[in-house]
């Protein structure tokens, strides 16, 4: 089991009196004398500290009986980053409950993905974060009815059921729990937004912790689009001041039906504007896109641990806060890392479009140009190898991996295993290092992956004086663990790419 941070009540109490907000989501504060909870960097005076209680989660708090502090909104916390650089039993729970699993399917659904029994898992989650699954899911509902009650204007039953609440008792009585208030008094309090909503649009704030480099992040977004599915779109969202800025945009597939999704970086938060199909398909793709965007990384931990290489250092101080740009759809990243094996960014983009074209699934996007879902590995596993412009043996490799993820022989998802999926994915004919680790580092999300082969990865290390053959290289990367991904952006930032640049 992980000793969890709140287990350090002297580190924690600094936390709370520094109001470092560099630990929200690390772990929570329960108040005794009032009966809150708060988030470490809470704007009121700290309490004294034999009056405080530390829980690993929300719903740890809820359980023991607090509800959510009013001002400093514990709920608006970004997401721990023990789920992102874990890959344990614990974490890949944490990312399905994330992902609405256990909303669902159930405990036992969720189970099912893991390979456990349900007993297993509810013990260790109990362990580790002082809450099962259904209380974390709970937790996570309430959220979700919050978000919903303070930015749309849904009536209140609408609002349950697209939360995830079999009832409107249950919803009445969970919100009154967690918040202390009634959703209607939690609408009447909502700061009223002066900017005119888009019809159908839901505009949110993703929370980060700073500090947070927009430049490679969104510049690898959108200078490999596909277009049909992706696209860089200025003037789109409203930024600081009513300034309009330009966004990365792209296509979902959900559960319950397709969202479009419109993302910019501001100082302290992503801007966010969701169209969906269903609305039960909210907490999914909020969590989806805050995996793309890695928000829930702890970068001051990153960077303070690639800064002890005097190589890297410098690269670092010029522009902290890099994230490893991921994906949405593990299934969809796999099928473009094989098309995009030895060839261009460009050539890549094209290939991936004509699949798009012909295998994709229309959708309607008033505002963009945005046409198609990814083609599913179902529609790509029934379509004809002779009509892809790929040599033979690239176009064995993509037909044997989406027969593989259609026969859900090669599971990738948020509850994969990083180090079977690689072997799993070795093992496939066509598949050598570059493309399992870029697969590891981008869909699964393994912070550790590392590219020696990479191109270019191979002429920054030349142009740092760093090893440029692959065994010396990784040898040298040892120093970078368990961040070797992060070293990654770093290096290839040293490029004049256009992944390296956000968009004018």
């Amino acid at each position: 089991m992980q000793k969890g941070m709140h287990t350090d009540t002297e580190r924690c109490v600094r936390a709370v009196q520094s109001k470092d907000a560099r630990f929200d989501g690390w772990f929570f504060t329960a108040v005794l004398t009032t009966g809150i909870y708060c988030r470490p960097s809470c704007p009121v005076v700290p309490p004294k500290p034999e009056n405080m209680v530390f829980h690993p989660s929300a719903a740890a708090c809820q359980q023991a009986g607090f509800r959510a502090c009013k001002r400093c909104r514990p709920d608006t916390s970004p997401g721990s980053p023990e789920w992102n650089r874990r890959a344990d039993l614990v974490a890949r729970a944490m990312r399905l409950i994330a992902d609405g699993v256990v909303d669902r399917e159930g405990v036992p659904g969720l189970a099912a993905r893991l390979g456990y029994s349900t007993r297993q898992i509810e013990r260790q989650l109990l362990a580790e974060l002082g809450a099962g699954p259904l209380a974390l899911a709970r937790a996570q509902r309430a959220q979700t009815a919050r978000l919903l009650i303070e930015t749309t204007a849904l009536p209140m039953a609408q609002v349950a059921f697209a939360a995830g609440f079999s009832s409107i008792r249950t919803f009445n009585d969970t919100v009154r729990e967690v918040f202390a208030l009634s959703p209607s008094d939690l609408r009447a309090r909502a700061p009223r937004n002066a900017a005119r909503p888009t019809p159908g649009a839901l505009s949110l704030r993703l929370p980060f912790r700073a500090p947070l480099n927009p430049d490679n992040l969104f510049g690898h977004l959108a200078a490999t689009a596909v277009p049909g599915v992706e696209e860089w779109l200025p003037h789109c969202l409203e930024g600081a001041g009513g300034t309009p800025v330009g966004a990365y945009r792209r296509t979902l597939r959900l559960p319950y039906g397709y969202g479009i999704v419109a993302l910019a970086p501001q100082p302290d938060h992503i801007a966010c504007r969701l169209t969906l199909g269903d609305l039960r398909d909210l907490p999914v793709a909020i969590s989806r896109c805050r995996r793309l965007l890695d928000l829930d990384a702890d970068p001051v931990a990153v960077d303070d641990r690639l800064r002890t290489d005097p190589v890297l250092a410098p690269l670092v101080d010029k522009a902290p806060g890099r994230r490893v740009p991921r994906t949405v759809d593990e299934a969809e990243f796999a099928v473009r890392a094989v098309l995009g094996q030895q060839v261009s960014t460009a050539a890549a983009r094209t290939h991936a479009a004509r699949l798009v074209t012909a295998h994709g699934e229309p959708v309607d996007d008033p505002e963009g140009g945005l046409t198609h879902l990814f083609p599913s590995p179902e529609a790509l596993a029934a379509l004809d190898p002779g009509t892809l412009a790929l040599p033979r043996t690239r176009r064995t490799t993509l037909t044997t991996l989406v027969r593989h993820l259609a026969e859900g022989e090669l599971p990738l998802g948020a509850e994969s295993d990083w180090a079977q999926a690689r072997a799993r994915l070795l093992a496939l004919p066509g598949f050598g290092p570059w493309t399992a680790d870029v697969i590891a580092m981008r869909a699964l999300g393994d912070p550790d992956a590392f590219l020696p082969t990479d191109l270019g990865i191979r002429r920054a290390a030349r142009e740092l004086g760093l090893p440029s053959t692959p065994a010396a290289l990784t040898a040298r990367a040892a120093a970078w663990r368990p961040w070797r991904a992060y070293a990654v952006q770093y290096l290839w930032a040293t490029d004049s790419h256009p992944i390296n640049f956000l968009p004018a």
